[in-house]
């Protein structure tokens, strides 16, 4: 195998940690443009590779993906707050996990869900006037969590629930934005950022066990189709399961956890850069109008009406590509593996930012274009698999992937024929970086009736 892959030169004990904490956007750029296909760099004591070809983030996700876990660090903080969900469960157990929540997932379902997402998009339009100005990532989130809440969890959220979530998902956040010093700082030390996490997290705890408990008992019941089979969201599959001996409380938490969390965060986060981006190109935004226009004539948007959202559904993986909710994703290698040329030794990080491999020139013509036509013309084709990641990919890929992207599209088609969204906030924003990328400023937008 090749020498050490080069990179950044880091300070004694925290390494290149500084320079990412203080914009990870930046450092990763930087390192991709400087280092090419692998750069290595230290993460306080992580050994950390940074992959950026496609070929090899194929290899990781897909084709040796059995040689990977998810990196032992996730193990702390993170492991708290998501336990052994989906997100970061392993090996068989992880496997059977899966197998019993994918029909939660399945079209054949979410198809019967878009009804109740239109009428939730409706009634936050209710709230809306012609000139106001509204933070429109708050307004996605809130909207998205009743959705998520009623998907998955098989009931209805209360506005005060809404807002404690949204309340104590700010320090839980924070909790997890780089820093160069944390890794010196164990969890159960009384630091303000400590305690601040941990009552965030109790906070949302409460409101997950409420749900639940709310739920027990009915899991039995006649779902909502003539059939009258019993309700398929994942809550009551878990509680089914656990009734049998196969799930314990603690298996409950951590699904639901991780399903109100990551089930609502990204889907907020894509239509928050899509609304600024349609508002930044008023061409695209018209285009997008025309479509709804001309497919819904007036009325409101219904299942089978996402099938002719071609241009829709290529805005929002333009949007997904220039600000991809997760921007990179970890792996840690279970034995020494080879990636573009260089041994990369058991136990290190490996990382695969999407961010920097989705504004590449070397997959991207014109990269930092918003451009939609891109995944409607011959480029979609010339492009390597991997070269567009913004769920993942191989066996871990997001569970949630066709919900989220059904809810953007059916959200879209609702509010575009009503509203316009004119972005009013500062200019340029900045990005934050925690276990998902947030604009650090708030979203400001103006609502222009159509």
């Amino acid at each position: 195998m090749s020498a050490e892959p080069p990179g950044p030169r880091g300070l004694p004990v925290i390494g290149n940690t500084g320079q990412y904490a203080r914009d990870p956007f930046s450092f990763i750029t930087a390192c991709a443009e400087a280092y090419g296909d692998v750069a290595h760099f230290e993460l306080g004591p992580i050994d950390t590779y940074m992959i950026t070809n496609p070929a090899d983030i194929e290899r990781v996700l897909l084709t040796d993906s059995a040689t990977y876990r998810k990196p032992k660090f996730q193990d702390d903080a993170i492991g708290d707050l998501l336990g052994d969900g989906l997100l970061l469960g392993e090996g068989e157990r992880w496997r059977k996990q899966r197998d019993l929540a994918q029909p939660a997932f399945l079209m054949s379902r979410l198809s019967g869900l878009s009804e109740m997402m239109v009428e939730y998009t409706e009634e936050m339009l209710a709230g809306w006037d012609d000139g106001d100005v509204v933070n429109v990532e708050l307004e996605m989130a809130r909207i998205t969590v009743k959705i998520i809440v009623e998907a998955m969890f098989g009931a209805t959220i209360d506005d005060e629930r809404v807002r404690i979530l949204q309340e104590n998902l700010e320090p839980i956040g924070a909790r997890f934005e780089p820093n160069p010093f944390r890794f010196a700082i164990p969890d159960w030390a009384p630091t303000r950022e400590n305690r601040d996490y941990r009552r965030a997290l109790s906070a949302i705890e409460e409101v997950v066990w409420d749900l639940i408990d709310e739920r027990d008992g009915t899991q039995y019941d006649d779902g909502d189709d003539a059939d009258g089979e019993q309700p398929m969201d994942l809550l009551s599959i878990l509680l089914r399961a656990r009734d049998e001996g196969e799930q314990t409380d603690e298996d409950l938490r951590d699904e639901m956890v991780t399903m109100l969390l990551a089930g609502h965060d990204t889907t907020a986060l894509t239509l928050t850069y899509t609304w600024y981006l349609l508002s930044e190109h008023p061409e695209v935004e018209s285009r997008l109008h025309a479509e709804f226009d001309d497919l819904l004539g007036g009325r409101l948007p219904t299942f089978a009406d996402v099938r002719g959202m071609e241009y829709t559904e290529a805005v929002l993986q333009e949007a997904m590509r220039l600000y991809p909710p997760v921007y990179t994703i970890f792996r840690e290698p279970q034995v020494d593996v080879r990636l573009g040329g260089y041994r990369v030794p058991a136990g290190s990080a490996v990382m695969l930012p999407q961010w920097a491999v989705h504004r590449s020139e070397r997959y991207w013509d014109a990269p930092l274009t918003f451009d939609p036509d891109r995944w409607l013309d011959e480029r979609a084709d010339e492009r390597p698999r991997f070269a567009y990641f913004p769920f993942g990919g191989g066996p871990r890929f997001c569970i949630g992937k066709q919900l989220s992207l059904l809810e953007a599209r059916l959200i879209l088609g609702t509010t575009c024929p009503r509203y316009r969204l004119e972005y009013v906030g500062e200019e340029p924003f900045d990005l934050r970086g925690s276990l998902t990328m947030h604009p650090r400023q708030p979203m400001e937008m103006r609502v222009v009736e159509r």
